[in-house]
C-alpha cells in the first residue's frame, strides 16, 4: 500500500515525531510505502512530494517544526482545488492518506473523507481545542514554555514594582491562559470564553499591590472585553476565513496604566510557544498517534481520527472531532478564579 503523509497549518512540537511513528510502523508491520507531500494541503494540491522513508526520520523526533513543512493552503477555496488534489493523489497511486492538523486541516480531510478519499486524521493543535481528545499533542509544550516565561517574569514585575500582561495564544479556547496562568501563579487570566470587565481587572490590580505583590495577568489573544471585539492584527481573512488576533496585551497594558497609575508593560510570547523542541510528554502522545494511525490504514479504517481518551489512544469519527471546538467550561474558569488578585 502506498500512504501519503501531510502537516497542515501552524508547526507545532511533535509533528516529527508523529511522522516518525507512521513510517516505522507502517514500514516495518505493515510494509507500507510512504510518501510526503510537502506544505500542508498545497502539497496533494500542486503535486509537490518526498519520498519518506526510515532514513528520513532518523533522529527527528526531539526536532521542531516539520520535515514535511506546512500551510494554510484550502483546497476547497479554491476553484477546482478538490479535484486536483483527486487528480494528484491518483497520480502518485496514494492508496490513503495520513493528515496531520488542526481545526482547518481536518476540516479538509472530513471533507474529503465524506468524497471517498481514505483518509485518516492525527490531531494537532497547541490550542488544545479539538474535541474527542482529551489532549492534542504541542499543547504540553506550549504551557511548560509559557509558565516558564511567567516565571521569569514575576522578579522583574516585582522589582520594578510594575504590572506584566502576558499575550498567549489561544483564539477561541483559553486552555493555554489557564493552564499556564495556573501554573505560574498569575494574579489573573483573562479567556475567550469569559469574557472580562476592565474595571474588575483594575480592581484586582490595586487589590494585588496593597498587598505589596506585583501583579502578573496571562491573557489569551481571543479575550473580549464585555462589551467590544476582539483585537485584531489585521483585518484580512485567511484561507480559511479567519482574522489575524494580536495586540490583546498591548492594548490592556495601556487602559490599566490609564486607569490605575501603575506602570504597565505587556509581553507577547508569539509563536516562541510552538517553536523549538517538544516535551517530553509531546513526544509520548505524538509517538502513540502515529502509531495508531498507521494501523488505521491498515485495518481500513478510514474518516477516523486518533485521540487520547484518559490513557489510551483510540480511533473516532473525524467528523466528531472536527464538529466543535472543545472551550474552557465555567467550573474549570472558576479554578483559576480562586487565584486571582
Amino acid at each position: 500500500m502506498r500512504v501519503g503523509v501531510l502537516t497542515g497549518g501552524g508547526d507545532c512540537p511533535g509533528l516529527n515525531a508523529v511522522i516518525r511513528a507512521v513510517v516505522r510502523r507502517g514500514v516495518g508491520q505493515h510494509g507500507f510505502d510512504f510518501v510526503g507531500f510537502r506544505d500542508g494541503w498545497r502539497g496533494p494540491l500542486e503535486g509537490l512530494t518526498m519520498h519518506l522513508g526510515i532514513e528520513e526520520c532518523r533522529g527527528i523526533l526531539p526536532r521542531g517544526g516539520t520535515i514535511l513543512g506546512s500551510s494554510r493552503t484550502n483546497p476547497f477555496a479554491i476553484d477546482g482545488g478538490v479535484e486536483r488534489v483527486r487528480e494528484n493523489l491518483a497520480a502518485a497511486g496514494i492508496d490513503a492518506l495520513v493528515a496531520i492538523g488542526g481545526e482547518d486541516t481536518l476540516g479538509v480531510a472530513t471533507r474529503l473523507a465524506e468524497l471517498g478519499v481514505a483518509v485518516v486524521g492525527v490531531p494537532k493543535t497547541i490550542d488544545n481545542d479539538l474535541s474527542g481528545t482529551d489532549f492534542t499533542f504541542g499543547f504540553d509544550t506550549a504551557v511548560n514554555i509559557a509558565t516558564e516565561a511567567i516565571d521569569r517574569l514575576h522578579t522583574t514585575a516585582e522589582s520594578h514594582h510594575r504590572v506584566l500582561v502576558v499575550e498567549v495564544m489561544g483564539r477561541h479556547a483559553g486552555w493555554i491562559a489557564l493552564h499556564a496562568g495556573i501554573a505560574g501563579g498569575a494574579s489573573i487570566v483573562l479567556i475567550p470564553e469569559q469574557p472580562y470587565d476592565i474595571d474588575e481587572v483594575c480592581r484586582l490590580v490595586e487589590r494585588r499591590f496593597r498587598s505589596e505583590y506585583a501583579p502578573i495577568i496571562v491573557v489569551s489573544e481571543g479575550a473580549t472585553a464585555r462589551e467590544g471585539d476582539a483585537t485584531l492584527q489585521e483585518a484580512e481573512l485567511d484561507a480559511f476565513g479567519h482574522v489575524r488576533l494580536g495586540g490583546i496585551g498591548d492594548r490592556l497594558a495601556r487602559q490599566i496604566e490609564e486607569r490605575t497609575g501603575k506602570e504597565a508593560r505587556s509581553v507577547v510570547l508569539g509563536h516562541i510557544q510552538r517553536g523549538g523542541t517538544p516535551s517530553a510528554f509531546d513526544r509520548w502522545l505524538a509517538t502513540r498517534m502515529g502509531l495508531q494511525a498507521a494501523d488505521a490504514v491498515a485495518d481500513g479504517d478510514f474518516g477516523t481520527m486518533t485521540a487520547l481518551r484518559g490513557t489510551a489512544i483510540v480511533r473516532i469519527p473525524l467528523a466528531e472531532a472536527t464538529g466543535e471546538l472543545k472551550l474552557v467550561s465555567p467550573q474549570e474558569y472558576a479554578e483559576a478564579q480562586v487565584f486571582f488578585g
